[in-house]
């Protein structure tokens, strides 16, 4: 069994080693101390100021929308708190009102019942 898997590789190397493969830049900040020329050092260097501006530029967008988000939420509570605040004023009123008619019947002497 190990031989025919040893085979097998053996055999698919040939495929895998001639694929050809794109070489990726992939963004970062890189160590540019490392570069012996003044032109490759500039170079990465402004490869790494160009990454953050890029990121800071990102970072700053992605800010600003969930303030934005945050901001439309609070004016949306602010309605639904001046909403509320209205509805317990009118039952603060409507309570008051009730009260006054309940103590007014309970003022006003009961007529003696004449026929007993």
């Amino acid at each position: 069994m190990p031989r025919r898997i040893a085979a097998a590789c053996f055999v698919m190397l040939p495929l895998v080693a001639h694929t050809p493969v794109a070489a990726q830049d992939v963004p970062g900040i890189e160590i540019c101390t490392v570069e012996k020329t003044m032109e490759r050092r500039t170079s990465c260097l402004q490869s790494n100021v160009d990454f953050l501006q890029k990121t800071i530029t990102k970072l700053n967008l992605d800010h600003q929308q969930k303030i934005d988000a945050a901001t439309r939420q609070i004016d949306t509570l602010k309605v639904t708190l001046a909403g509320l605040q209205k509805t317990i004023g009118d039952l603060q009123a409507a309570q008051a009102k009730q009260a006054d008619e309940l103590k007014k019947k309970q003022d006003v002497p009961r007529p003696k019942d004449a026929a007993k």
